[in-house]
């Protein structure tokens, strides 16, 4: 039985980028994401919630998301953003004192996430104003669906907005980053993980 909070998390999810426009590959990576959810329910994670300082930016970020599908997935991640563990990237450097202090990311299902599961990676990133996440790569395709304002980057394009009816798309292994402008940044991110992949 899924945890009913990550049900409607789910459901609002795929709503959300069922609504959004993108490449094709996008919508094709997402309807694995889906179908393996609806196909199976992981085990529950035993990971303990945890905030650092800049998850303070998320409920402004949060309301940043206006009408239709990207505002009741807003809500559905209000449910649960007190119950994720909200961690810096393994590689952040404490010395870049923007990017240290300025991010965030929390996985909902995935390794440690609250369905803990292998062949789904569902999860979100918080930046506080004006932080450039860094460049950084992995072999599962991605694709981010933005809940406040930002600009995303990969080695097959400029940077760009997506606003708040896009999707951005990253094939596996594509050198990525993401930015937050004046405003904080907040968005999800679904990956489907292949085992030949990790």
């Amino acid at each position: 039985m899924r945890d009913p909070a990550i049900r409607r998390f789910l459901e609002a999810a795929e709503a959300a980028l069922g609504a959004s426009s993108g490449p094709e590959a996008a919508a094709a990576a997402g309807a694995r994401v889906f179908g393996r959810c609806r196909d199976r329910v992981g085990a529950a994670g035993g990971a303990e919630p945890a905030m650092l300082p800049v998850c303070g930016w998320i409920e402004a970020a949060l309301e940043q998301a206006e009408g239709g599908p990207r505002a009741a997935l807003a809500d559905a991640l209000g449910e649960i953003v007190d119950r994720l563990e909200w961690k810096r990237r393994l590689s952040a450097d404490p010395a870049d004192r923007a990017f240290w202090d300025g991010h965030a990311n929390a996985l909902i299902l995935g390794p440690g996430g609250i369905e803990d599961r292998s062949d789904v990676w569902i999860g979100a990133t918080v930046m506080a104003p004006g932080v450039t996440y860094v460049d950084h790569d992995h072999p599962p395709e991605e694709v981010y669906l933005s809940l406040a304002p930002g600009e995303w980057w990969n080695a097959g394009m400029d940077w760009t907005d997506p606003g708040m009816t896009g999707l951005i798309y990253n094939p596996p292994g594509i050198r990525h980053a993401m930015r937050s402008g004046k405003a904080p940044f907040l968005a999800l991110w679904f990956l489907p993980v292949e085992a030949a992949a990790l």
